[in-house]
């Protein structure tokens, strides 16, 4: 990544469904700081069957998207892609 990119920061909550697969709680919510993230995470996990917390680095402009560093994670998530 160039010194244009950014960090896009997320947190995603997962429900099981009548069959026992796994969907998402809400739309993933973008946050401000690793910090809010780690904390929204940790406030909301024993509220679903799996909560998430990463970061990545982006470019917006040409699409460009870094690997996805967790910071936080309990219970069942889906795969990152």
């Amino acid at each position: 990544m160039n010194d244009r990119s950014a960090k896009l920061i997320v947190v995603a909550a997962f429900d099981r469904d009548d069959e026992g697969g796994l969907r998402p709680a809400f739309d993933p919510r973008e946050m401000q700081s690793k910090d809010a993230a780690v904390r929204l995470a940790k406030t909301i996990e024993d509220h679903h069957a799996g909560v998430i917390a990463w970061v990545r680095e982006v470019n917006p402009a040409i699409g460009e998207y870094g690997e996805p560093t967790i910071l936080y994670q309990v219970g069942d998530v889906p795969a990152m892609e």
